[in-house]
């Protein structure tokens, strides 16, 4: 019998991920025919860009002047604002260089459009609202308020953050198996670092929608009451 020599295994090359990052942050501008003064930044899901959740925010202020933002990486086709691991577990270093890319953007344009940071609120949904608590404790002068739908913390170490100046609303879909099991240690993050927090838990999934935006309507509605008091 011819013994024939033993061949290498085939090295099968593993998939090789695909991210890409633009230079700047894409974003839009609408302003409201009446404005209150008022400005209310949008921070999409992934896959979403800076119109997704222009709809949501008339609905919650009308009259506030909406600034759409898109994220500047794209992974596997997908934009979002920083790489992920797995659905739940994310690149740390990715966080914190897109975070303070994301501060600097935001400095310089507060400077040309003249708003007001006490007047400014942070809308964010899923991966959005994930990068807005991330910044609020890497960049404790910038979010003053903030509504988290459908949020979880994504840093795995937290600075020792003053937050006392900080009022957030997260709300929670009950029934959204991925994010929802997090909630908990959402509010406590905020609590932790002195935020004024309000939890709101919905019957809802991932998904966001009226009650949402009735939610979050109510709650600025409220602020805006105790500051003129």
């Amino acid at each position: 019998m011819t013994a024939f020599p033993t061949l290498p295994a085939m090295q099968i090359p593993a998939a090789i991920e695909t991210v890409v990052r633009d230079s700047d942050f894409t974003h839009r501008i609408l302003r409201p025919q009446e404005p209150n003064g008022r400005t209310i930044v949008l921070m999409h899901g992934s896959g979403g860009d800076e119109t997704t959740l222009i709809p949501l925010a008339a609905k919650i202020d009308p009259h506030a002047t909406l600034i759409g933002i898109r994220g500047r990486v794209v992974q596997e086709g997908v934009k979002r604002w920083y790489k992920r691991i797995t659905p739940t577990s994310f690149d740390q270093t990715d966080i914190r260089a897109e975070a303070a890319a994301f501060a600097s953007f935001f400095r310089d344009l507060s400077k040309r459009e003249a708003i007001d940071l006490a007047q400014t609120t942070f809308l964010g949904y899923s991966n959005g609202a994930n990068l807005i608590n991330a910044l609020s404790v890497l960049e404790p002068d910038m979010v003053e308020r903030a509504v988290l739908l459908r949020s979880m913390p994504v840093l795995d170490a937290i600075p020792n953050a003053n937050l006392a100046k900080a009022k957030v609303l997260t709300i929670t879909g009950e029934n959204d198996t991925l994010y929802a099991p997090f909630g908990p240690k959402l509010e406590a993050m905020f609590r932790a670092c002195g935020a004024d927090v309000v939890a709101r838990t919905i019957s809802a999934g991932h998904e966001v929608g009226d009650e949402d935006a009735r939610i979050a309507s109510e709650w600025l509605a409220g602020l805006k009451l105790a500051s003129a008091k």
